[in-house]
This record gives structure tokens, sequence and C-alpha cells, in this order.
């Protein structure tokens, strides 16, 4: 997510948050806006489906979700009265949890909520932690079909392992994927993706996901065929970064990915318990 996306959208929430009776809530209507639900009627199933999330939780849904009414103007002069809902940081929390995280208003609704602070840094941290858990995932995702793809064409979990470490030696110009855990003193056991940059780990990524490709489109089989295909990959991926001014084998190394899990998974519970 962009720096200015996450400006602008912070800016929305802070301008729209009040103080009602001692209590920071929003308004169920402008939340609406913010997140990006054209309709009224279909912004209210996902306020249903986090009252039920409130309830299951055994939480009190009044203390969270309060029914008001405003009034409004429509027409010259005339008004109407406008029902709406007073929500918490913990209903709005809920709220963010039960929609589209596809979409970059409910993403980043999720982390604004979550954390316990009001400062634009923390959110922005959370994100950047978020976007490497996720492209950490995705390339989990990625190797695990590329494992299944080409044990059908002869190569096993062993020569898999090769394979990947011939791809990293080529990302890395030439250090092999147990120079770079000794390079960045990473256990011996641990994953070396686990300790990487996001932008080396979305690397790692797309030339598994190139390979996973052309090994169908060409056809290829066998260790040697599909090790040079990974390898091809894995040196058009490192050849567009170095053009960019990118080196990953000189990128320090990012936080265990662990502690960065557990980190997220405190402040989700604590969001789910502030409140309560």
């Amino acid at each position: 997510m962009k720096k200015e996306l996450i400006e602008a959208l912070f800016r929305q929430f802070e301008q729209a948050r009040y103080d009602n009776n001692g209590i920071e809530c929003w308004s169920a209507r402008e939340l609406q806006q913010i997140l990006g639900y054209t309709q009224w009627r279909n912004f209210l199933k996902v306020i249903e489906k986090a009252k039920a999330s409130c309830e299951n939780s055994g939480v009190a849904v009044l203390d969270h979700f309060a029914d008001i009414s405003k009034m409004v103007t429509v027409g010259s002069d005339a008004t109407r009265e406008l029902q709406d809902i007073a929500l918490t940081r913990y209903a709005c929390y809920l709220i963010a949890q039960s929609g589209d995280t596809q979409k970059d208003p409910i993403a980043f609704a999720q982390t604004y909520f979550a954390v316990q602070t009001r400062k634009q840094e923390v959110v922005e941290k959370r994100l950047l932690d978020i976007d490497r858990l996720n492209a950490r995932d995705k390339l989990s995702k990625s190797e695990k079909v590329l494992s299944g793809i080409i044990y059908e064409r002869g190569v096993d979990e062993s020569g898999f392992a090769r394979i990947r470490s011939k791809g990293d030696e080529a990302l890395f110009g030439g250090f092999t994927t147990r120079d770079m855990k000794k390079k960045l003193v990473i256990p011996e056991n641990r994953p070396l993706a686990d300790f990487l940059p996001t932008i080396t780990i979305k690397a790692k990524d797309l030339a598994t996901e190139i390979t996973s490709h052309n090994v169908i489109e060409k056809d290829l089989s066998g260790e040697t065929a599909i090790t040079g295909e990974h390898v091809d990959n894995n040196t058009a991926v490192r050849n567009v970064l170095l053009e960019r001014g990118v080196k990953p084998e000189t990128l320090p190394p990012a936080e265990d990915l662990d502690k960065v899990k557990r980190r997220i998974n405190k402040e989700d519970k604590n969001a789910l318990s502030h409140d309560n």
C-alpha cells in the first residue's frame, strides 16, 4: 500500500472519530463511505456479521453497536430522520475483519482498529509487516505448486531442494542458500525466506511462478532440465532488480517472521479484548 494512500486513509479515519460520552466512536454511515461500500444495505450485512462475531465472543453487542438517528437535509430546507449506528473501536475492528481484504481501505482498517494507538507510523509499520507476511505465504504456496508439478516429472523432494538452492544461487549472484544464511546470520534450521526483506521474497516468488509455468509450457522433465529453467528465471529476475539498483545479496536481513507473526497475533488478541 502506497504511503500517500496510507496517509489519506489515516486522515479520514481520524477525522471521522468522535467522542461519545468519553468513548471514541465512528458513525456507521461515515465508515460505510470510507470503506467503499456504495449501498447501505450491503454494509448492513457486514455489520450483522460483525455483531454475530461480537456475540459469539461473549461480548454485549449493545455496548459496541448503538442504534442512533440524526436529521439530514434533503432537498430545499427539508429534513428527514436517518438511521445510523454508533460504533466503538472494537465494533469497527470486527467490521473490518468481516470485510473484503482485497479492498485497500478495509485492509487498512483492520490495522488501524487493531493497534491501540493513534500514531500513523505504527499503523504504517504494521501494514508493511502484513505485506511481508502475505508475500512469504504466497511464496510458500508457489513453491508447493512447483514441487507438485515437478514431482510428476521425475523430481523427488531432495531434487526439488537442489533446484531451489540453484535458483537462490542465481538470484543472489553466486551465493548459495547456505552462504546467504551465514551472511545474514540465520539459524541453520530456519528457512532463508523467513529473514528476507519483502522485495526479495517477492522476487523469489516471481521466479518460482515463472518456472511452474514454463515447466508445463515447455513440457520439461527431469532435474537437469528443470534446474536450468529455474536458474534462468532467477537470473532474469535478478537482472531486473539490478537494473533498478537493487542487489539482493547486499540487502540487510529483515526481522524474523516468527516474531512478526507473534506481534501481530498479540495486537489482534488485544483488539478483540479491547473494551470487552
